[in-house]
């Protein structure tokens, strides 16, 4: 990260990441359990937009304490490593037993690492870069990676209802997209069959799920119809909480 003024917080911030913020959730239970949740909601959301094959090489770019990486090593992928500038975070990979986990500036490495990777990731992290910081990094993952490899992120989505439970939900984001500045963006860095796609929503327990499912065609229908009387179109509007953008090389 920038070392000036602007970005001191990070630093501060990041040392207690995990415990401030990635850990800190309503799911009330052990990390154990949690690891396995999000291994649910990657397996359904992430893993059927990879089409390379098993041995690939995969980079997760801010990968936190290494839910990803678990999913993929589950899933049966074998040469996958993870970087995070988060101390805290990596100590909690590595107690979970997920030793591909480093602590490395993503800058750094992607520098080190050009024409590398077949697959890059980044869960819940274009949000935490300045607009400049955010051009620069997507420059180097896309220079990092082999020609027609993929690159994957999940970021929020500032047009879902009641986004700003995500906007102002962690002190440390700094920008937003939606479909159209994801699809804006994507372009303009190069990269190529750019997709914008809808998160997947996933709660505990089918009556849970099925409750869920009816209010969110409700939810849905009444902000299409706000888009209507304000005159605006529907198409090209993602309401999900998050975005998944997928690209290649």
């Amino acid at each position: 990260m920038h070392n000036n003024a602007m970005y001191q917080y990070r630093e501060r911030f990041y040392k207690q990441y995990y415990r401030s913020q990635a850990g800190r959730s309503n799911f009330k239970s052990n990390r154990e359990e949690k690891l396995l949740l999000d291994q649910k909601h990657f397996g359904k959301e992430i893993l059927p937009l990879v089409d390379k094959a098993k041995d690939a090489r995969i980079l997760d770019i801010g990968c936190g304490y290494g839910s990803l990486l678990y999913t993929f090593k589950k899933a049966g992928y074998t040469n996958c490593i993870g970087i995070d500038l988060s101390e805290e975070q990596i100590k909690v990979a590595h107690e979970l037993g997920i030793p591909e986990a480093k602590l490395e500036d993503l800058r750094v490495h992607l520098k080190a690492h050009l024409n590398t990777y077949d697959v890059i990731t980044g869960m819940d992290i274009i949000e935490h870069f300045s607009k400049d910081e955010v051009i620069e990094v997507l420059d180097l993952v896309r220079d990092a990676l082999k020609p027609d490899g993929l690159a994957l992120f999940r970021t929020p989505n500032v047009d879902a209802p009641y986004s700003t439970v995500f906007y102002f939900g962690d002190f440390t984001h700094e920008n937003f997209l939606n479909f159209s500045s994801a699809t804006q963006l994507m372009e303009n860095i190069g990269f190529s069959k750019v997709q914008v796609l809808s998160s997947t929503l996933l709660v505990q327990g089918a009556l849970k799920d099925f409750i869920r499912r009816i209010c969110w065609h409700i939810i849905i229908f009444f902000a299409q119809l706000t888009l209507f009387a304000s005159g605006r179109s529907k198409s090209n509007v993602i309401f999900t909480p998050n975005l998944v953008i997928r690209v290649k090389k």
